[in-house]
């Protein structure tokens, strides 16, 4: 088997990229800033943001046409390695 017939998801493909963080200032405008660099110009309406029960985390949901698992890859380790993202789903 190679990796083609390996691969779960089929590209390009709509794909939802969550993101958390603690809920202060300018988190959501990280994340964008993030998605944005690797995907273009998003379409209006694409993100959305849920803050935690307590208010103290929130997550920032951005749904994005993926071309390939490379620039998927990219984007997860892009948002894993920024000091304000506590996880990347």
């Amino acid at each position: 088997m190679n990796q083609e017939t390996d691969e779960i998801m089929q590209y390009p493909c709509e794909i939802a990229i969550k993101a958390m963080g603690k809920h202060e200032p300018g988190f959501e405008e990280v994340v964008v800033g993030i998605v944005t660099r690797h995907v273009g110009e998003l379409k209006d309406g694409c993100v959305s943001c849920r803050p935690s029960k307590g208010g103290n985390f929130l997550a920032v949901t951005v749904r994005v046409q993926a071309e390939s698992r490379e620039q998927m890859d990219r984007i997860y380790l892009e948002l894993t390695a920024h000091e304000r993202v506590s996880l990347a789903l």
